[in-house]
């Protein structure tokens, strides 16, 4: 038996894409086994060249496309191929949605054995330039005497050189190139580990993880960048916790949700979602689809900052929102302040705990939000079982994790499944967001 490893001289062969996989790699079959093929698209018969065996499939780089798929498109940016920072630009934007639609419902069938009465139309905000929250890699590379700012390469782990990337909201979008000029110039080029960027509705935060102390001339050209592009440089020496302006003028950022009359302020780590317009019909649609009234507590679980609390209470009677970061409570309390909602209470509380007994557990509520990480919402789904709520609007950052919980709610504690859609949160990589509606009698 062969072992799993690296190939090296393997002859090109033919093959024809049958599937996509989850990470958006064309999937083709020989003598049984699959191969894994970046770049390639179901139908189209391609060459190319194994690179990686493993005991159940290989993978493979694309040599030539013999017949495209009508669904092909050119790639938007020229660095694509290289950069692993999208996986679709070579499917067009309705069969990326297309592609995601499929594997939310083939998961919600194939883990949950459920299927929502009625399929949502996808919701989509733009393809390009959406991105206002990404974390950069940063190599100072002596060889060349430059240091890349940028995602990995595919396939690898250093860092794609990078001038600028079409995905990133502006003005990241141009600063890839500018950012390694400024940092190759530091003394603690090789000290700088990443630059976390954050783009808020009123200003650029930019987090530079620093190693070692800046000295006063690198402070002085982090100074002048700042002046330069218009943004703000934080210096992050250790935890998140040591996060602090270069100057202690920097703006307090924050993002709106005009529908709602609501403006959230946030730290340059915090998690915020990460396509702002794309938040805001997010946001639209998951109030609309909960059905909402004034009469009604609302209990939202893994609030964060107030994304979904803050506009549910502008037509809720009252809202309770649980998050298990302390910080991102606090903010949520005092976004709430800020935007005058008083019948918004946050608390910070362990959501993953298997054991939940705290007295909210024992509440009654009207309706539930559920906006979990990747690893979904299985631990307190007994609370929302028993808490009486009819309806329930689970928002997904991963369809294996909404299908189990689907299942759940579903074949365990006799919600239907009423509703669910694909909402493209990240177009150009293979990503999917999704939103499901459950309802009791």
């Amino acid at each position: 038996m062969s072992r799993p490893g690296p190939l090296r001289d393997r002859a090109p062969e033919i093959v024809t894409i049958v599937d996509l996989s989850h990470e958006g790699r064309g999937v083709a079959r020989v003598e049984g086994k699959a191969i894994f093929v970046d770049d390639a698209l179901p139908g189209e018969i391609v060459e190319i060249v194994r690179f990686r065996r493993q005991r159940s499939y290989d993978e493979a780089r694309l040599q030539k496309v013999i017949q495209a798929s009508p669904d092909r498109v050119q790639p938007h940016c020229k660095h694509y191929g290289v950069c692993g920072g999208c996986a679709l630009q070579h499917l067009s934007a309705e069969s990326q949605l297309a592609l995601k639609q499929k594997q939310m419902l083939e998961e919600l069938s194939r883990i949950g054995h459920v299927e929502p009465e009625h399929v949502l139309p996808p919701l989509s905000a733009g393809s390009w330039n959406y991105r206002r929250r990404a974390r950069l890699g940063v190599r100072w590379v002596f060889k060349k005497e430059k240091t890349l700012v940028g995602f990995r390469e595919r396939n690898t782990s250093f860092i794609a050189e990078l001038k600028r990337c079409e995905v990133l909201r502006a003005p990241l979008d141009r600063l890839i190139e500018p950012l390694g000029q400024l940092i190759s110039g530091l003394t603690i080029r090789a000290r700088l580990a990443q630059v976390e960027a954050a783009v808020a509705d009123n200003a650029t935060a930019l987090v530079f993880r620093v190693l070692d102390e800046p000295t006063a001339e690198d402070r002085a050209a982090m100074l002048s960048f700042e002046s330069t592009y218009g943004v703000d440089v934080y210096l992050q020496p250790g935890g998140y916790e040591t996060i602090a302006p270069l100057r202690p003028t920097a703006q307090p950022l924050y993002y709106r949700l005009p529908k709602f009359d609501v403006e959230l302020q946030f730290a340059p780590s915090d998690f915020v979602q990460v396509n702002g317009p794309l938040n805001e019909a997010m946001t639209a649609l998951a109030v609309d689809l909960l059905q909402v009234d004034s009469t009604h507590t609302v209990l939202d679980l893994f609030c964060g900052l107030g994304n979904f609390s803050l506009p549910l209470a502008r037509h809720a009677n009252k809202v309770l929102g649980l998050e298990g970061d302390a910080g991102l409570v606090a903010r949520a309390r005092a976004n709430a302040a800020r935007n005058g909602i008083t019948n918004a209470e946050f608390m910070a509380t362990n959501l993953m705990a298997e054991d939940q007994d705290a007295p909210w557990t024992q509440a009654r509520y009207d309706r539930v939000l559920i906006d979990p990480p990747r690893a979904g919402a299985r631990e307190v789904l007994p609370v929302v079982a028993k808490c009486g709520a009819k309806r329930v609007v689970y928002v997904s950052c991963h369809p294996g994790s909404l299908a189990r919980d689907a299942g759940i709610l579903v074949n365990d504690y006799g919600f239907k499944l009423r509703e669910a859609g694909i909402m493209d949160m990240f177009p150009q990589t293979a990503h999917v967001e999704s939103i499901a509606v459950f309802e009791r009698q």
